[in-house]
């Protein structure tokens, strides 16, 4: 919807009064977060407070950039951590996140076994995330090659590798990507090599990797209510909570959605994200934001 849409249109459109609007990721790693919105019986109550709009983590982002009146604005958002450095006036939501504590399979750096990460000049990088981005520009700043030139692009990986020495898969996307990671060297007959981001970011700095936290701004927070941040948080944490409990449920509808075997959907929702907003995990983002500060990647930044 625009700026110039019709205002009876915008209106009928927009939340009642009191409902928050929730920009979500329609990927499969917040499915579990997601569970009461998607589900009865919770579903119909949540409702009543909430209307969800999906998009990519990028675009979450960016509705929370919106002026409030903004029909497209959103309220809160499952946004990449890199935006709280660069949008004012978010707050985090305490207790949910999308993060990683060993490997995560959905955020890949692909490149060619011929060459190494200190020699890699361009990544075509898909920028879904802005965090995935900014985690993978630091780890080039101050590990492997701090001259690396990152260039947008859609997330197909033959497409990416015609035009960089390595690209960036983030999401579904790359999840599919390591499920035909034989058959695109037997196809191509070109070796690769698929690094987990997250991995190699635990490696060098022994902090987790934090993807995408709850966001609220904070002129919507009230003191008591429906609005303040300990009921928002009781709402959120419930539902990744119940959704952890129906696991298997959310294989079984994630696996009609996406070519990928019901097992590595499993072992990705209960091994590869970690979704509890723990002191680890802040402490994992606090050191995120010193390091990117540090580079240049993002300006000072702190919560």
């Amino acid at each position: 919807m625009s700026l110039t849409t019709n205002p009876a249109e915008v209106l009928a459109a927009s939340p009642a009064v009191g409902t928050l609007r929730i920009a979500a990721i329609r990927f499969l790693n917040p499915a579990p977060l997601m569970w009461d919105f998607e589900h009865e019986p919770q579903k119909s109550e949540l409702a009543d407070r909430y209307r969800v709009d999906w998009m990519t983590p990028a675009q979450c982002a960016e509705r929370l950039a919106l002026p409030v009146e903004d029909p497209q604005a959103a309220d809160i958002g499952l946004v990449p951590v890199a935006a709280l450095a660069t949008t004012p006036g978010l707050k985090i939501i305490p207790g949910c996140t999308i993060a990683s504590k060993h490997k995560v399979r959905s955020i890949l750096l692909v490149r060619r076994a011929s060459q190494p990460l200190t020699e890699i000049q361009t990544i075509a990088a898909d920028t879904a995330s802005r965090a995935s981005l900014a985690y993978t520009q630091v780890l080039f700043k101050r590990w492997w090659n701090p001259d690396a030139v990152f260039l947008p692009h859609y997330p197909d990986l033959d497409p990416m590798l015609e035009i960089a020495d390595a690209a960036i898969l983030i999401g579904d996307p790359a999840l599919y990507a390591l499920e035909e990671r034989q058959n695109r060297e037997e196809r191509t007959g070109e070796p690769l090599v698929y690094h987990d981001l997250a991995e190699e970011w635990i490696k060098l700095t022994g902090t987790p990797w934090v993807s995408a936290v709850w966001a609220i701004r904070a002129s919507t927070i009230a003191p008591a209510g429906s609005h303040s941040l300990s009921a928002l948080s009781a709402d959120f944490t419930q539902s990744r909570d119940n959704g952890i409990r129906n696991i298997e449920a959310l294989v079984l509808e994630w696996s009609a959605r996406l070519p990928i075997p019901a097992n590595t959907i499993r072992k990705y929702l209960t091994t590869n994200i970690f979704y509890d907003l723990d002191e680890e995990c802040l402490a994992g983002l606090r050191h995120f934001y010193q390091l990117a500060a540090e580079t240049g990647i993002l300006p000072p930044f702190a919560f």
